[in-house]
């Protein structure tokens, strides 16, 4: 029948029914059960496993006096501590209240404590007990031998139930005594769900809830900088609903994720603590497990590790079931150590070990296993019917605790005394509530209402046996106060050393934590090694506490762990690539090698330039320099000096005026040139063209018409300019394309003038132009005499030109991408144009140059010939140009050089 309840109940606590449908198992099955018992009267025989104090009110006592029993028996080994030791403290408890004036006068506390045999079942078959006195026993069916009818013993009424330890055991009891409204104080289960109110109602502890425990053990694992944990629970309701209250407050505070899970069969097979360890190692970067497990399980799971050689490998957190206990390292204290656990803030209660060492088997028959206790404590034998029938001596019941055996007081005693006084106080309240001024029980309090003593419970408020307060919050929790300890080895010694503690808040002692390695900084329980500075975080899908890292390239930075921004245009990535630096700001400075070589030539081509026209002014009126035209000659070379000067420039530090200078000069030297160059050929086509129809001279060839002409030519480019000033103003920009390299550290952002290349070739196009058409014409005049007024140094000159500016075009265009394009375009094109320069300087003014310094003798006036003269030589050049390719070169010219005039300084070939 007892089955039947302990499977509902289980049902009820495994959400598969509904709460409705539980209320109507457990109510049928007690009242089938208690009708059974009914129907005969207890004996004597009832207590043989039970202990039962009169008085005037009678509490419960649900005590793990035995070990759970294998292959069927209910119950095994006797637990000494956890058994013993706390019932002893609920009875030391009802021999003080007892003897308190001032608590409960003149009202005796009894007792009816039960063995739960650490089993939920047996518990709830034996908690059933409690609630005899409340069923209404029927006997109408029921006759003595004799046909009388049968007398009652009346069963003690139970008005209050002081356990269980187990959370397992209590849900079963809770569920049975809250439909008879019966209270029930624990002292050690503390299972989140007992927390819920609507379900466990009738239910109080004064041990905090796992959920506080969860929380401060996840309060370590932060501190500790683990993010990346594994749990492991045992079978039941303490186990899982502690691993489930750290899961949940881990996803809602963030920070740590769960590797693995994993369940310890509440009957594993052989074999089974070993899959654990090894499903554990699957995940060898989650050394932190978390543990909520009985004492049992710990201690196998500690024995599996150390055979699997993983000892140090893992990272003990274990909940208030390891605590400070010494059975589960006993043996194993290598795989231990470092082990952080945690337990309940207590006391050692010094006036129970003076009661607890003065019991003997003479003064303590109250208690129906103290004999049992004896013969383990003392490894011995009480007669015939001992417990332990292998022992070699007997017991001679004059042995002594704590003399003659080890003696440390169980963790849980101070809690077993306060759950005691906890119901001593509400029952002290409602005593002088109901019976205010009454010696003993009134009427009143002779049926104690449950409901009422619940409300009184919930109210109490004193300090306990440690000194500090006893108090409940509306779920019939106690407040979270914990001691956290670390298991640490000193040479051959190990022992339980206090670190710290949490009251709401964690207060880690981190110096005084040890470890096996020796090592001071704290081992790691991580998923993922933090990336460096300039990588972010890609997480991995669904498990946010594992990532890989990923370098910010580029010109992007690290803004945030998981994100990589782009910095902004002008700017690049800092060093460590967690912010962004204003890109470096460079120009063609005059001690770079692109700058030096081109200034180089400018000067030397400058100092040429100016001594041709220092030569040409001083020699002004010489037949040399007369005959070169001496008008057209200056500003050739003024353009030619332009041309050498643009270099400076193109290679000074550029502002608006800088900018300025450069669109204006850029092309205004080659226009200078080239206009010049070209009124000439023009002039010299024009006339010998002219010779060919008539003895007429062309229209504009007098000097001042050629000036005219050639300032006309400039005028163009010079529109052109004032042009670009107008749509366009010059100003400077930093061009950050540039030198916008793949590798950031090396960008630059380069300060130039507004001039694209497509204004550069437009503003040089009209130079080119000229340049272009000039060449036309020296083709055209290239049968002209050597001596007609330098048409072929004049195509010599163009020919070059064109050659040079060819080779310009590909150059310059060609490194558009380089990363050194503002170094390679600024030194092609002032090269180009200095070369262009030099090209004329040299072919069209050096010679006369040289005879002017050199052979001034051949420096002298030449007889002037007539117009006609000059015709009829172009005629028989033409004539006799086609005779040339039957004669040896330059024959024709020199014949027809000795048969010209040469004295006018007026005549083409000197003009």
């Amino acid at each position: 029948m007892a089955a039947a309840v302990a499977r509902a109940s289980a049902v009820r606590y495994g959400g598969w029914v509904s709460q409705q449908s539980l209320l109507f198992v457990l109510t049928a099955g007690c009242w089938c059960w208690l009708m059974a018992r009914a129907q005969r009267p207890e004996t004597p025989s009832e207590y043989a496993h039970s202990i039962r104090i009169d008085g005037d009110i009678i509490l419960g006592g649900l005590f793990p006096v035995h070990a759970r029993g294998e292959r069927g028996v209910a119950c095994g080994e006797l637990k000494k501590e956890k058994g013993i030791h706390r019932l002893e403290a609920m009875l030391f408890a009802i021999d003080l209240i007892n003897k308190d004036p001032e608590l409960l006068p003149n009202v005796t506390l009894g007792a009816r404590i039960l063995d739960t045999c650490s089993r939920d079942t047996y518990a709830l078959e034996q908690s059933l007990t409690f609630v005899q006195a409340l069923i209404e026993r029927d006997g109408s069916d029921v006759r003595c031998a004799n046909g009388d009818p049968p007398i009652f013993t009346k069963p003690d009424k139970i008005v209050g139930v002081i356990g269980a330890a187990a959370s397992s055991v209590s849900i079963m009891v809770a569920n049975i005594l809250r439909l008879f409204k019966i209270p029930q104080i624990s002292y050690a289960s503390t299972a989140p769900d007992l927390s819920d109110n609507t379900r466990y109602d009738f239910f109080s502890r004064v041990v905090p809830p796992d959920s506080y425990q969860a929380q401060a053990m996840l309060d370590i694992v932060t501190a500790m900088g683990w993010n990346y944990v594994s749990t492991l629970a045992s079978e039941g309701s303490y186990g899982e609903s502690g691993v489930e209250a750290f899961v949940q407050i881990s996803r809602e505070i963030g920070g740590v994720c769960i590797a693995q899970s994993l369940k310890i069969p509440r009957e594993p097979k052989s074999g089974e603590f070993f899959k654990i360890i090894d499903r554990l190692m699957e995940t060898p970067n989650a050394r932190a497990i978390i543990m909520f497990a009985n004492e049992d399980d710990i201690r196998r799971v500690l024995d599996a590790a150390r055979r699997r050689n993983h000892t140090g490998h893992f990272l003990w957190v274990g909940s208030d079931s390891w605590g400070s206990k010494i059975s589960p390292v006993v043996g194993q204290e290598d795989v231990a150590e470092g082990a952080i656990t945690i337990l309940p803030k207590r006391a050692s209660v010094d006036a129970f070990d003076r009661y607890f060492k003065s019991r003997s088997l003479s003064n303590n028959r109250r208690n129906v296993w103290f004999a049992e206790f004896w013969e383990e404590n003392f490894n011995c034998k009480l007669g015939m019917h001992g417990k332990r029938p292998g022992s070699p001596k007997k017991c001679t019941g004059l042995e002594k605790v704590g003399r003659d055996s080890s003696y440390e007081q169980e963790g849980k005693v101070q809690f077993v005394m306060d759950a005691v006084y906890a119901m001593a106080h509400a029952l002290h309240r409602m005593h002088k509530d109901l019976c205010f001024g009454y010696p003993g029980l009134c009427p009143r309090m002779s049926s104690i209402n449950g409901k009422e003593l619940l409300g009184y419970i919930r109210a109490v408020n004193f300090n306990g046996t440690a000194g500090t307060p006893v108090v409940f919050n509306e779920n019939g929790d106690a407040p979270g106060r914990y001691d956290i300890f670390q298991y640490q080895m000193n040479k051959s010694t190990a022992e339980y050393k206090v670190i710290g503690h949490w009251s709401n808040k964690l207060h880690l002692n981190v110096d005084a934590m040890r470890w096996r390695t020796r090592d001071p900084s704290l081992p790691l329980s991580i998923c993922s090694a933090p990336c460096r500075t300039g990588e972010r975080k890609k997480i991995v899908k669904g498990v946010p506490c594992c990532w890989h890292c990923e370098r910010c390239e580029g010109y992007h930075y690290q803004a945030s762990e998981l994100t990589c921004e782009l910095c902004p245009y002008e700017q690049r990535p800092d060093a460590n690539r967690t912010g962004c630096q204003p890109i470096p700001i460079i120009k063609l400075e005059w001690y770079s090698p692109w700058a030096v070589v081109p200034v180089f030539v400018s000067v030397l081509g400058i100092l040429a330039t100016t001594f041709v026209i220092v030569t040409f002014v001083r020699y002004n009126d010489t037949p040399i320099v007369r005959a070169s035209g001496r008008e057209m000659s200056y500003v050739l070379l003024t353009g030619i000096f332009l041309c050498y000067a643009i270099t400076f420039l193109m290679i000074a530090a550029p502002d608006v005026a800088v900018c300025s200078f450069r669109r204006l000069f850029l092309g205004l030297g080659m226009c200078f040139s080239y206009a010049a160059l070209l009124t000439k050929t023009n002039r010299i086509h024009r006339i010998f063209e002219q010779g060919k129809k008539s003895v007429t001279a062309p229209r504009f060839i007098s000097p001042a018409s050629q000036l005219v002409i050639t300032f006309s030519l400039i005028s163009v480019q010079l529109l052109g300019v004032l042009v670009w000033f107008a749509r366009d103003p010059p100003h400077i920009v930093v061009d950050y394309d540039e030198q916008r390299t793949q590798d950031p550290s090396n960008a630059r952002g380069v300060l130039k003038c507004d001039i694209s290349d497509l204004s550069l070739i437009c503003s040089l196009g009209y130079s080119i132009l000229l340049m272009v058409t000039c060449t036309v014409y020296a083709i055209k005049t290239r049968g002209v005499p050597e001596t007609f007024n330098e048409a072929k140094p004049i195509g010599f000159t163009m020919y070059t030109t064109c050659i040079i500016w060819l080779a310009f075009i590909p150059i310059f265009f060609g490194t558009a991408q380089s990363a050194e394009r503002m170094y390679i375009q600024t030194a092609t094109l002032t090269i180009s144009m200095s070369l262009s320069a030099s090209v004329s300087l040299g072919m069209l003014y050096m010679p006369k140059v040289y005879i002017i310094i050199l052979h001034p003798e051949q420096n002298v006036p030449k007889r002037k010939r007539s117009f006609k003269a000059i015709v009829t030589a172009a005629t028989m050049s033409g004539k006799l140009g086609q005779k040339a390719g039957d004669r040896p070169n330059g024959e024709v010219k020199t014949e027809l050089c000795e048969s010209m005039e040469t004295n006018s300084a007026a005549s083409p070939c000197q003009t």
